[in-house]
């Protein structure tokens, strides 16, 4: 027993010993990344007859990565805006040659795909080569949307061992009813309406109807934009690429026999050919390279135009990007304060507002969309580009905006709510576990997972989706200026593309970044062939500086930091457990149990509350 013990505090000592060292690492990481992150060639040069490549298998993100250790790799994905302006900049730059492009893997949306083919199609209108290559281009969905982006350059190349995956897109979800019941947890959720389909997912066994014929609309238009962009890329009609995509997946050599593949070959053969097409003395320069030479910002007299960033679920608070491994989230403090200080900066001329979001919390995103109706009352022009998914609560922080920009393959709308909790008193019958206790009133237990609605809290929270979903419909035909009919017509947690949504008057122009910040300095009255700044707004803030500033004064609250918190918590009753017994692994004597202990644990309550309007 002894021996027992000892292991046991050693391993719990362990695991603690590794959260400190994960803390250590980091912060020493972020420090040296601060002190050796500008180390390089202070002016890079650009050849006289320059091949620019770009890798985008890397993947393609909106924002730069927070986690200075992947940045440090050298692995971390391009930024998309980065990425588009850098390739524009290189189409003007006489001393730009041809642009080369490895593609066929790598995280790539397709709005961000639809951004990046338009400017390689204006690269193309200079007169300049743009060669594709890729090992593979497989891989489903992936595939399908790194095929369209070939369609875009005017030589593609492909590895003969190979495959051309022009399979299309499939949208699916996991039905859980049955498993729930196996467990004994049965969920008390609801919906609004029949399109919204998240409560479905834990009450029904297979896709109900009105979500079959949604979503299927829905990977139709975006096949059919990838049927046309390949058709007219490669000079096709539609007819056949659409016969080559039922028998897809195609060899590489089935590619190339159907047109949409121009060389099979190696990425060494593919450069060789470019810089003889570029010209004698022509020499290749990697995208980080070039984009740091020819990084040049507008003057300091240029007018303002504010960059607000709304990425990631739809949160309370600050937005989250942890600096080690932790996914992007939309805080409406960070957001509705990012917009608020633009709207009180006199230079800033209007506002482009970037949203990227599948929804979250419905209070929350209230509090964006307050925002964004300030901006619009106090005269400063507010234009949302919308990146690869801007639904729910994406879409209503979108609503009030003077315009809102889509990309034809963003994915938008799903006005809707959804809500409710999952009860737990079956699984614990099985367990053998039992709870009891007091309370204060009859509706204390409302979100407990210990007990079920009541009759009259199930009529309660029927009425708070209710009136949350009026209040989503009516703002959204207030900001849009749509009839009642119209908004009914596109809510109902209807799911469309880009163009689809620009049909139905719930955007009004296709494009991607680059075309909103257009559209924001003709309402701000900004002469179209004028530059302007781009200011992001709230001042970026560098993580680990954050991170070590809040150590310092005692308050930790970076997401990491938080998130090994957690796990010291749970590891606590361990601990506790193990300095109870003594040697021999008997109960010590111990103070009495505390009388209350922490009901509004979140972690403990078992509470579920899929964020309202996701």
């Amino acid at each position: 027993m002894r021996l027992i013990l000892f292991l046991l505090k050693c391993a719990v000592g362990f695991l603690a010993s590794v959260g400190l060292i994960v803390i250590l690492l980091a912060v020493a990481a972020g420090v040296a990344w601060e002190e050796l992150k500008d180390f390089g060639p202070a002016e890079p040069e650009v050849p006289q007859r320059a091949v620019v490549s770009i890798d985008l298998t890397r993947g393609v993100a909106e924002t730069p990565a927070a986690n200075p250790l992947r940045r440090a790799a050298g692995d971390t994905p391009l930024v998309l805006r980065r990425a588009v302006d850098t390739i524009h900049t290189a189409a003007d730059d006489p001393q730009v040659k041809a642009l080369a492009v490895r593609v066929g893997r790598g995280g790539l949306g397709m709005a961000q795909a639809q951004e990046v083919h338009a400017a390689v199609e204006a690269f193309r209108e200079s007169g300049k080569p743009a060669h594709a290559f890729a090992e593979t281009l497989s891989g489903g969905a992936a595939g399908t949307i790194h095929a369209y982006l070939t369609s875009a350059f005017d030589r593609v190349w492909l590895q003969p061992s190979g495959d051309y995956d022009l399979i299309g897109f499939q949208a699916q979800s996991a039905f859980l009813k049955g498993a729930l019941e196996k467990l004994g947890v049965t969920p008390r959720v609801d919906q609004r309406k029949a399109y919204k389909g998240l409560a479905d997912r834990f009450t029904a066994e297979d896709m109900p109807e009105p979500q079959r014929e949604n979503l299927g609309r829905l990977v139709d238009g975006l096949m059919d934009q990838v049927v046309r962009a390949l058709a007219e890329g490669r000079g096709l009609d539609t007819g056949q690429v659409r016969t080559l995509a039922k028998n897809a997946p195609l060899s590489a050599e089935a590619a190339k026999d159907a047109g949409l593949v121009d060389t099979l070959g190696y990425r060494a053969e593919m450069e060789a050919a470019l810089m003889e097409k570029a010209g004698e003395a022509a020499e290749p320069i990697a995208f980080d390279v070039y984009a740091a030479a020819r990084d040049d910002r507008a003057p300091e007299d240029a007018p303002r135009v504010a960059v607000v960033d709304a990425l990631g679920p739809v949160t309370a608070g600050e937005s989250d990007g942890s600096p080690l491994m932790g996914p992007q989230t939309m805080g409406a403090d960070t957001v509705s304060t990012g917009v608020q200080n633009a709207l009180k900066d006199d230079a800033v001329r209007a506002i482009v507002l970037r949203v990227s979001s599948p929804g979250g919390s419905y209070v929350a995103s209230d509090t964006i969309w307050h925002a964004v109706k300030q901006a619009r009352e106090a005269d400063t022009p507010i234009v949302v580009s919308m990146g690869d998914i801007a639904a729910s609560g994406g879409y209503f922080v979108a609503a009030p905006a003077n315009r809102i920009v889509a990309a034809p393959g963003t994915l938008t709308g799903s006005i809707g709510v959804a809500g409710g909790k999952f009860v737990l008193t079956g699984l614990w019958d099985k367990l053998g576990v039992s709870f009891d206790g007091v309370q204060t009133g009859p509706r204390a237990d409302y979100w407990s997972p210990n007990s079920d609605f009541s009759e009259a809290e199930w009529k309660h929270f029927q009425q708070s989706l209710d009136d949350t979903y009026a209040d989503f419909t009516s703002k959204v035909a207030q900001g849009r200026g749509l009839s009642e009919e119209a908004v009914a017509e596109a809510a109902q947690g209807k799911v469309f593309t880009g163009a689809d949504a620009k049909a139905m008057g719930l955007v009004d122009s296709l494009g991607g970044f680059r075309h909103a910040v257009g559209v924001a300095k003709q309402l701000g009255e900004i002469p179209g062939d004028r530059r302007v700044r781009l200011e992001p707004f709230p001042k970026p803030e560098d993580p680990f500086r954050r991170f070590l500033q809040q150590a310092l004064s005692g308050r930790i609250a970076s997401p990491a930091a938080r998130n090994l918190a957690r796990v010291a918590e749970t590891l606590r009753p361990v601990v506790d457990v193990v300095d109870m017994l003594d040697s021999r692994g008997r109960l010590r004597a111990t103070p009495a149990a505390e009388a209350v202990g922490d009901p509004g644990s979140a972690a403990r309550s078992g509470r579920f509350t899929p964020p309202q309007g996701s």
